[in-house]
């Protein structure tokens, strides 16, 4: 994949990733606002039917106390009779409507129980309509060509109760002028009758409630109260009949916002969980996008690596083949002999490349049987050094060990271990630019044996640290190796490690060299 394709698929996905949380950041905020505007209508309309229970008790409670008073014919004052007539007259269709009306309006003068030594005027109207209709037709039948009249009429009685109400209304207004609300509704009723009609709308959570008079706070509320006009939902109580009132019943929710999320809870997870798994199967592919780009730079770095490898060796093997060829080389035997070593050294050389790569992949596959010992991990360095003796000599390099482990006796297998050391102490040769200088470290705790190689080499950066144990990889300065290999020395070693429960890391600092260390359970 090439780095122009990386980078636009990287971006669109990006883009994409985006936009979907940002669509669903949007309907959860359009959700709950929605919510919230459903909670405060449904709260105005439980409240404007509660202002209206309690108005209409107030009202039936003076029907109550003034209908001895309308009963009794004493307590009548005035009487006044209006009447109207109404008459239309069709010639064309030779009939006649007549409408008449009285009104009866009576007036009774009732003493007030909340103003002292005072009364108030209620006003009765009720009335009587009649309907008259007439209309002369003439039969069709010849034997019968006198006019005849059609006639209907009907009475009906009215008690007018919108104007009735209305006049109450009025009284009741008056009466209840000079009277303090805490008289005219007790605080239990107040708060029954709220609590009734917010169940309505299955608004069942906790509230507070109060009732202010012109701004000022009045007896009527539930504990304290902290008024906070902006946030509090609020309705008038009491409102005369141009709708104006100078009470103001406040309420509010302690727990509003907790129980409006708790109502939305299985929603919001839903939400939350699916932009989740959006988010995971991004990372997810992203990760894999860049692992498969880095998976197909590292097999490109191994087959360039691998064949630089080979081609040294078959050149030399095809140089000595060349050479014994010569007639004047294969009639000397010695100089025979020595081509043919060389071309088995190449060809073992080749048979241990081909070995290293073999033997990480059975590795992986858990292919290779480890049969484990105990063994003496200082002789199993001793003989690593042993090893690598002649190829730190050939740089004019040293290495010195310090060994100080108490505890030096580990289960495993001593092919394997040895080749791990091995691997460690050719890489602190290959990796050092001047003489190599070595240091071997051994240490013990109550569990576990500890080997440390420290090196003086060229070091390797903090990004290299956490990648130099995979497999394939190696650093690079630019897209040159200044070291050949092919990266399977270090995954090598961790898995050997890995297999006997050990732990293997580095810690490196460029210019400054590395210490890799290894830590094995002690028998």
């Amino acid at each position: 994949m090439g780095k122009k394709i990386f980078i636009i698929i990287v971006v669109l996905m990006s883009i994409s990733l985006v936009g979907i949380i940002s669509v669903q950041v949007y309907w959860i905020k359009d959700a709950i606002s929605n919510k919230q505007k459903q909670f405060e209508n449904d709260v105005t309309v439980a409240l404007n039917g509660s202002s209206e229970r309690i108005k209409e008790k107030e009202l039936n409670n003076l029907k109550v106390y003034i209908k001895p008073f309308v009963n009794n014919e004493q307590s009548e004052v005035e009487s006044v009779f209006k009447n109207f007539f109404f008459q239309q007259i069709d010639t064309f269709a030779k009939s006649k409507l007549t409408f008449s009306s009285t009104i009866l309006e009576e007036n009774f003068k009732i003493p007030s129980k909340f103003i002292n030594n005072d009364t108030i005027l209620i006003r009765q109207i009720s009335g009587k309509n009649d309907v008259h209709i007439s209309r002369t037709f003439t039969p069709s039948n010849e034997e019968f060509r006198t006019s005849l009249l059609k006639k209907t009429s009907y009475s009906s009685y009215d008690s007018y109760n919108n104007l009735n109400r209305l006049e109450l209304e009025k009284a009741y207004q008056e009466m209840q002028k000079f009277n303090p609300i805490h008289k005219r509704i007790t605080n239990n009723n107040l708060y029954a009758i709220l609590k009734e009609e917010l169940a309505k709308r299955n608004i069942t959570q906790d509230f507070k409630y109060a009732v202010y008079d012109d701004g000022f706070a009045t007896p009527l509320k539930s504990g304290y109260f902290n008024i906070e006009p902006s946030k509090d939902l609020y309705y008038p109580l009491f409102e005369d009949g141009n709708g104006n009132s100078k009470y103001k019943l406040y309420i509010k929710f302690p727990n509003r916002h907790e129980n409006l999320l708790s109502g939305m809870m299985k929603i919001l997870l839903l939400s939350l969980l699916f932009i989740g798994i959006i988010i995971a199967a991004f990372s997810t592919s992203l990760y894999q996008l860049v692992q498969q780009k880095k998976i197909s730079e590292i097999k490109t770095d191994f087959i360039n690596n691998m064949t630089h490898e080979f081609k040294t060796p078959i050149a030399t093997i095809n140089l000595a083949l060349d050479a014994i060829k010569n007639p004047k080389i294969i009639s000397d035997e010695d100089k025979v002999k020595r081509y043919v070593q060389m071309i088995r050294d190449e060809n073992k050389r080749m048979h241990g490349q081909v070995e290293n790569v073999l033997r990480i992949s059975k590795l992986e596959k858990n292919q290779i049987e480890m049969s484990k010992d105990a063994i003496d991990m200082h002789d199993i360095i001793t003989e690593a050094i042993e090893h690598v003796k002649l190829l730190v000599a050939n740089k004019n390099g040293t290495i010195s060990t310090h060994f100080e482990a108490i505890s030096n006796e580990a289960l495993g297998n001593k092919f394997h271990l040895t080749n791990v050391v091995v691997n460690i102490l050719e890489n602190a040769v290959k990796y050092s630019e001047e003489e190599p200088k070595i240091d071997v470290f051994t240490e013990s705790t109550n569990k576990y044996f500890i080997l440390k190689i420290k090196d003086e080499g060229i070091g390797m950066s903090r990004n290299a640290q956490k990648y130099v144990f995979n497999k394939f990889y190696r650093e690079h300065k630019g897209n040159i190796h200044n070291v050949k290999g092919h990266g399977l020395g270090l995954a090598y070693v961790k898995e050997i490690v890995d297999s006997h429960q050990g732990t293997v890391y580095v810690e490196s600092e460029k210019s400054k060299g590395s210490t890799f260390t290894v830590k094995l359970p002690l028998i």
